[in-house]
């Protein structure tokens, strides 16, 4: 049964067309750089507030249609709390449900299914440090067991489990998810693993890999996701680079597919 939302105020107001305008650009460049699968998989924000909702892509629309006031506002079950022409699907929202309680952290889910993503999550060496690129992600992959499609709420206790602390999931034989503290972060590290995917295949397919040893590996990693740390004499940092890079991807947006606002 479907739960009645309280009265928002017009901060919260604010913020949820914020988060949905947000989500929309999110769903929009995951369709543009053609990491959708049709009508399926999802990217879920929170909103904030103690009820636990949640904003969700309205089941049945393409990546490409999804629009700020066509996605689904519903609770912590899957289930619609507003008024909403568009269906939901419940079931879609298990993996989903699972991460957003456990994880404060985790206020932007994304999950795709992209033959790099699934190629690599099926692969037993899972993600390796082939390139720069994945060095970003080096020692915070976490890997889920395949244990068929996503439909039993028994699951989301060993996924959070498996899960941890980490920022990138590989669900083995199934695709890549990441978390964010905003949709633009989620998506960030979702164009970037997608890319280390690529790279990864493409290396993997024309022979014996040469890779970084440990010690470059770690370096690397902190130069990316420790920018605010002590540098060392000579060395540069550039902490704003992912700030940057969002706010030119909402402009790709506004000249490529300036209606996702709406």
């Amino acid at each position: 049964m479907n739960e009645i939302a309280p009265p928002v105020t017009a901060e919260q107001a604010m913020t949820e067309q914020r988060l949905r305008e947000e989500l929309a650009a999110c769903y929009r460049l995951i369709a543009h750089f053609r990491m959708s699968d049709l009508i399926f998989t999802h990217i879920s924000v929170r909103l904030p507030g103690p009820e636990h909702h949640f904003l969700i892509n309205p089941y049945g629309l393409m990546f490409d249609e999804i629009t700020a006031s066509s996605l689904v506002k519903i609770n912590l079950e899957g289930h619609k709390v507003e008024s909403s022409p568009h269906p939901v699907n419940p079931a879609g929202f298990v993996i989903h449900s699972a991460i957003h309680s456990a994880r404060e952290d985790a206020q932007c889910v994304l999950h795709t299914h992209t033959k790099a993503g699934c190629a690599v999550a099926a692969l037993k060496c899972g993600l390796l440090p082939v390139n720069q690129i994945s060095l970003e992600f080096y020692g915070r992959v976490a890997y889920h067991d395949y244990e068929g499609i996503a439909l039993d709420l028994d699951e989301q206790k060993r996924l959070v489990h498996d899960f941890g602390d980490k920022s990138v999931l590989m669900l083995r034989n199934h695709g890549l998810l990441t978390v964010g503290e905003t949709p633009g972060q989620a998506f960030m590290r979702m164009y970037y693993l997608e890319k280390a995917c690529e790279i990864q295949l493409a290396a993997q397919a024309c022979g014996e890999l040469i890779l970084p040893p440990a010690a470059v590996c770690e370096h690397t990693e902190r130069q990316f996701n420790d920018p605010g740390r002590p540098l060392q004499e000579g060395e540069l940092n550039d902490p704003d680079a992912m700030q940057l890079a969002w706010a030119a991807l909402l402009r790709l947006l506004e000249r490529v597919a300036p209606d996702y606002r709406s």
